[in-house]
């Protein structure tokens, strides 16, 4: 997927409002996927006594009476938390990658022999909410959402829906937080905490093998109709700050309350860490286009070599950009080495480009 297409998919959630009159019909799909996991169930139980539970969320809350069995994901990356705690959602909501499914490499050993999930798309007026009907859903999760009002009263006439949390911006759950909320949902509590603890045991061990982490500054970013930085509530950001880095002070101030914004040349200065990752078309063409611009080009950060550059189209690329509790192991093993060979603020250290 283009950045135009993914930056304007994103757009199009946090602006567009699809309101439906009475019940949604059902209709048939035109996906390849269709035929999903009829239970939607890959053998996990909820633990006893988990219901009826009622989460929090930016529109009021909503109540779950029962364990659902029919699960369909509009949030973007939400299905990797509903995987991970060992069920299959009937229907996800395609972003990255064209996958199967909507389900990454790093999560096919958690999909296992199931049917692949029926993808729904987002064709920038939001969920296609008669399609959702149509599975029959038993529960609507919305976590990494940028859910409108109108778009979750539309979804909640025929099944509860789990909306964003009102405390961050839309897009700007921690993925912590991302798979405790489903967690719960699923009546698994206990289990997401285990699983989110699993995954800061790496973080752990990556700051411990890396102590030149603490307190580098870093920043995300991609040249996305010019330059386009990721704020601190930003997934991609917060695999930076999680590995003990620090972001710009002025980076929240200049971007707002958004996951991201572009920035003139005169705020250049956000880019003048002591590393840049870059989620680039390519490592070829684009880093040599960026390293043309004078503004950019003579920053201390490019002419140290101390960036990183991640292509965006790739398994790698759109494992960052997922940033969740399945996709971040996959990320680590590849980005920690990368840091580390940029954060020396030696030029003749390569930073070397995984294959994937």
């Amino acid at each position: 997927m283009s950045r135009t297409t993914r930056a304007s998919r994103l757009t199009g959630l946090l602006a567009s409002v699809l309101l439906l009159a009475g019940t949604a019909v059902a209709c048939g799909s035109d996906d390849s996927d269709s035929g999903a996991a009829a239970s939607g169930d890959s053998g996990s139980s909820a633990a006893a006594g988990s219901y009826p539970v009622t989460i929090a969320h930016k529109y009021g809350s909503t109540t779950i009476k029962s364990e659902p069995k029919r699960i369909v994901t509009v949030g973007l990356t939400d299905q990797d938390a509903v995987l991970a705690l060992g069920k299959v959602p009937v229907g996800t909501t395609e972003w990255l990658g064209g996958y199967k499914g909507a389900i990454g490499p790093w999560a096919k050993d958690e999909l296992g022999s199931a049917a692949a999930p029926t993808v729904l798309k987002d064709t920038g007026t939001g969920p296609q909410v008669e399609r959702i009907a149509a599975l029959k859903p038993d529960l609507i999760l919305a976590v990494y959402s940028g859910l409108t009002k109108s778009q979750y009263e539309s979804l909640s006439k025929f099944a509860p829906v789990v909306a964003q949390p009102k405390k961050y911006n839309d897009y700007g759950v921690p993925w912590q937080e991302q798979t405790e909320e489903i967690g719960k949902a699923l009546g698994q509590a206990d289990r997401a905490k285990k699983l989110v603890a699993g995954v800061e045991e790496k973080f752990d061990a990556a700051k411990k093998a890396n102590p030149s982490f603490a307190g580098a500054s870093a920043v995300m970013a991609t040249p996305y109709d010019g330059t386009f930085v990721y704020g601190s509530e930003d997934p991609r950001s917060r695999l930076l700050s999680d590995l003990g880095f620090s972001l710009p002070e002025d980076l929240d101030k200049v971007i707002g309350d958004k996951f991201g914004a572009n920035i003139s040349k005169e705020r250049f200065d956000l880019l003048d860490q002591d590393v840049d990752v870059w989620i680039v078309p390519d490592t070829t063409s684009a880093v040599t286009k960026l390293h043309k611009d004078k503004v950019y080009g003579d920053l201390k950060v490019v002419k140290e070599g101390r960036e990183v550059f991640v292509k965006e189209s790739g398994d790698y690329g759109n494992a960052v950009s997922l940033s969740t509790v399945l996709s971040i192991p996959y990320v680590l093993d590849r980005m920690v080495p990368q840091l580390a060979a940029a954060v020396d603020g030696k030029a003749s250290t390569k930073v070397d480009q995984p294959a994937s």
